[in-house]
C-alpha cells in the first residue's frame, strides 16, 4: 500500500514538472513572437480545416521549388514561413508564392532553441484545431500510399483513431561519389540526386518521462559519429499533429507536451502507421553551408564539440558503401520496416 501511494505521488510530481515545462516552453514562444518582423501576411486565406505547413529557415532558395511543390501535392493549402536572415533569394522567393506567409528575424537561431519558439508561437496562433505539418526545408514528408493517399484522407483516418499525432523517420539521403560532384537543379525531386540511403544499423531506446522513442543510425552517424555515436542526430520525429494552442513542441519536432503525443506504439507494443522524412541535406550546396555554419555557430549547443562534424563535410565525402540501399518508393521503406502502414 505504502509502496504504491509512493508511485502515485511520484507520478503526480512528474507530470506537474511537465506541465510546468510546457508552460515555460509557451511563455518563451510568446515572448520570441516580438522578434519576428512580417513580410507578406496571407493568413487570411487560411480556412478553418486547411492542412498547414510550419518552417524555420536560411538560404534555402535551391531547396524551396521542391519543398513547395511537393508538399502543396500532398494536400498543404498554407505554408506559414520564418526566415531567419537569409542572403539569398530566399525571402524574395517566399514572397512570390501565394500561399505562403512569411517572417523573418535577424535574431540568433541557437537562443531560440535553434528556431523552435519562433515556430511554436506560429503554431500557437494560427495552427490551433488544424493538422499541421512542421518541417525543416531539406525534408520531404512521405508516407504510406501518399502518391494516391492525399494528406486529408490520411488525416481523417487519424482522427478516426482518436490520434492526434503522426511520428516519421528521418532517413539521410546520399548520393554515389563525392557530394560536390553532384548536379542538383531547383524544382528536381532531391532524390533523383541522393538516390541511396543507410537501411541498417539503427539503435533504439525508450525515453521513459516523455514516453517518446530516441533513434539514431543513418549515414550521419556511420560517416561522422562513429567514434561518439551518442553525439549522432535523433532521427525520430512528429512533424504532423493536430494541433492545440497549449502543446508546445520540446526538442525540434522530437518530442512534444504533453507527452501522450509522443506515443508511436499501441498498448500492445506494436508500432502505429507512420512515415519517414526523406532527408536531402547532402545536395551539392552542403559543402558552402558547412563552412558558412562552422562560422555562424548557431547549429548546436556545443558548436566546438561539431567541429569535426563540419570539417568532415567540408571535405567533400564521398559516403555511398556497397551495402547502401538504392530508394525505389514507399513501398520499399514499408518493407524495411521504416515505415509502417498499420492497421
Amino acid at each position: 500500500m505504502a509502496i504504491a501511494l509512493r508511485q502515485r505521488l511520484r507520478a503526480l510530481r512528474e507530470r506537474g514538472r511537465l506541465r510546468l515545462k510546457r508552460q515555460r516552453l509557451l511563455l518563451r514562444s510568446f515572448r520570441a513572437r516580438k522578434q519576428l518582423r512580417l513580410v507578406n501576411d496571407r493568413t487570411a486565406q487560411i480556412g478553418p480545416h486547411d492542412i498547414l505547413a510550419f518552417a524555420c529557415l536560411r538560404n534555402e532558395a535551391t531547396r524551396l521549388p521542391w519543398f513547395l511543390a511537393h508538399h502543396r501535392a500532398l494536400g498543404v493549402q498554407h505554408f506559414l514561413i520564418v526566415d531567419n536572415a537569409s542572403d539569398d533569394d530566399t525571402r524574395a522567393y517566399l514572397a512570390s508564392q501565394p500561399d505562403c506567409s512569411v517572417w523573418t528575424t535577424p535574431d540568433s537561431y541557437k537562443a531560440t532553441r535553434f528556431g523552435l519558439d519562433w515556430v511554436n508561437w506560429l503554431l500557437m496562433h494560427y495552427g490551433h484545431n488544424h493538422w499541421c505539418l512542421t518541417l525543416d526545408a531539406d525534408e520531404t514528408f512521405v508516407y504510406p500510399e501518399h502518391d494516391t493517399k492525399p494528406l486529408r484522407a490520411l488525416t481523417r483516418e487519424l482522427d478516426a483513431a482518436g490520434r492526434a499525432g503522426f511520428g516519421a523517420l528521418l532517413v539521410d539521403m546520399f548520393p554515389k561519389g563525392p557530394l560536390q560532384a553532384q548536379t542538383y537543379r531547383p524544382g528536381d525531386d532531391p532524390c533523383t540526386v541522393l538516390r541511396w540511403f543507410d537501411a541498417e544499423g539503427l539503435s533504439v531506446l525508450h525515453k521513459p518521462v516523455l514516453r517518446c522513442l530516441w533513434v539514431q543510425g543513418g549515414a550521419r552517424m556511420r560517416a561522422f559519429f562513429a567514434d561518439n555515436p551518442r553525439r549522432a542526430p535523433t532521427l525520430n520525429k512528429i512533424p504532423l499533429v493536430k494541433w492545440n494552442r497549449r502543446y508546445a513542441y520540446v526538442n525540434s519536432t522530437h518530442s512534444l507536451l504533453p507527452r501522450h503525443l509522443n506515443q508511436m506504439y499501441d498498448p500492445s507494443g506494436r508500432p502505429l502507421a507512420s512515415g519517414v522524412l526523406l532527408h536531402s541535406k547532402f545536395l551539392p550546396s552542403i559543402i558552402d553551408k558547412s563552412r558558412e555554419e562552422k562560422q555562424r555557430r548557431e547549429h548546436f549547443g556545443d558548436p566546438a564539440a561539431f567541429d569535426g562534424y563540419y570539417d568532415g563535410l567540408i571535405a567533400n565525402p564521398d559516403l555511398w558503401h556497397e551495402s547502401a540501399v538504392e530508394y525505389t518508393g514507399w513501398q520499399q521503406l514499408v518493407a524495411l520496416g521504416l515505415m509502417h502502414k498499420g492497421g
